[in-house]
């Protein structure tokens, strides 16, 4: 079995211009359009959707490798880091705020270069007690051949399917080199397409012992923040690679396996970026109703419970929200969650659901009702 990396021609990918001229142009013309609209919104609906799409981007990109983060605290994290709002939101572990700093900077300072020292502070945020999982490994450097090959494999012992086999460990070194000096140089191609070949470049490189795909989504963050000409993300990349992960793995399986024409690889993921940008527009919707809410609750402030409750309800909350689970959520006593209510109410924030039931339960009201 040979693999692309093994090819007199690596890393010389070649693409059927022709194949990707009408989706790119597709894309391209989405991207502006969002863009476009978000920017003439104002401040705070451009900065909600922002903190919407960062969250969801990181939870989305921890969720593909099978980690789950609490939506949360990464939220917390970010709003907190970028000077927005986080009343009602629990203080981020060690472990999220270090996943948060280099998604950040991946996308808010992505003008800067690419460098081994910054790919390896990324590792070091991705690992911060020098494990994965309970096996100890190198951090912030590229892997070592005491690591043994790297391997993507399925299957009982003894009867494993090799998928994909990373270069050897001596050959990291020069490989990456070659790539940062490519990715820093100016695009000799359309910057979208850039961060496809960044995805899968990088990916095939497998310059880690863990937390690969992570980086190679950042890095692919990075070049679309470049094509944006924007600091904010509007859309997730990793979100929608989340919802397609099993046509993805066989994507990259399937062109890491190939020769050097990567072209079904950059059909897929100008597809998949499209389809990225289209979730985006119809979430913005929610985004929109979330922060004309808070717009009209904020010319009479709510306390921090009832911030706390409210940013609960935003989220989506499962299940009906009793006077108990009021008390609950807000670590109060009844009698204090049960005034907070009565005074929401009154300001129509909340209104009594129609659904019957043994309790009276609450929802979030109608924006324009607020008074």
């Amino acid at each position: 079995m040979t693999f692309i990396h093994e090819l007199s021609s690596w890393p010389d990918f070649t693409w059927d211009d022709a194949a990707l001229a009408a989706p790119l142009a597709a894309v391209r013309h989405r991207q502006g359009k969002l863009i476009g609209r978000m920017e003439a919104l104002g401040f705070e609906i451009r900065d909600e959707a922002g903190l919407a799409s960062l969250t969801g981007d990181v939870v989305t990109s921890w969720a593909i490798e099978g980690e789950a983060l609490d939506p949360r605290e990464v939220r917390s994290s970010i709003a907190r880091r970028l000077g927005l709002e986080a009343g009602g939101l629990p203080k981020a572990t060690r472990n999220v705020d270090g996943i948060v700093e280099l998604m950040l900077d991946a996308t808010r300072e992505s003008g800067r270069p690419l460098t081994a020292e910054r790919l390896g502070a990324w590792h070091a945020a991705l690992f911060p007690t020098g494990r994965s999982g309970l096996r100890r490994i190198t951090v912030g450097g590229w892997r070592t051949a005491e690591s043994g090959p790297m391997e993507v494999v399925s299957g009982p012992p003894g009867r494993e399917r090799v998928h994909f086999e990373a270069p050897e460990a001596d050959r990291v070194d020069a490989e990456m080199r070659r790539f940062i000096e490519w990715f820093n140089a100016p695009p000799a191609t359309d910057p979208v397409i850039k961060a496809a070949i960044a995805h899968f470049w990088l990916l095939t490189i497998h310059p880690f012992e863990d937390g690969n795909g992570r980086i190679a989504r950042a890095v692919a963050d990075m070049a679309l923040a470049r094509a944006d000409g924007t600091k904010q993300r509007f859309y997730s990349m990793s979100t929608q690679i989340e919802a397609e992960r099993t046509e993805y793995y066989r994507r990259l399986e399937r062109s890491q396996r190939g020769g050097p024409d990567i072209t079904a690889w950059l059909e897929w993921f100008l597809a998949c970026l499209g389809r990225a940008i289209q979730t985006a527009e119809t979430a913005l919707a929610g985004t929109l109703r979330r922060a004309d809410l808070w717009l009209r609750i904020n010319r009479h402030p709510v306390s921090e419970r009832q911030r706390a409750v409210i940013n609960r309800l935003l989220d989506g909350l499962k299940g009906a929200l009793t006077t108990t689970r009021y008390a609950r959520l807000a670590k109060c006593s009844h009698d204090t969650a049960l005034r907070d209510i009565q005074e929401l109410m009154e300001r129509r924030i909340l209104v009594r659901s129609a659904e019957g039931g043994r309790s009276t339960s609450y929802r979030l009201g109608a924006a324009e009702d607020i008074r």
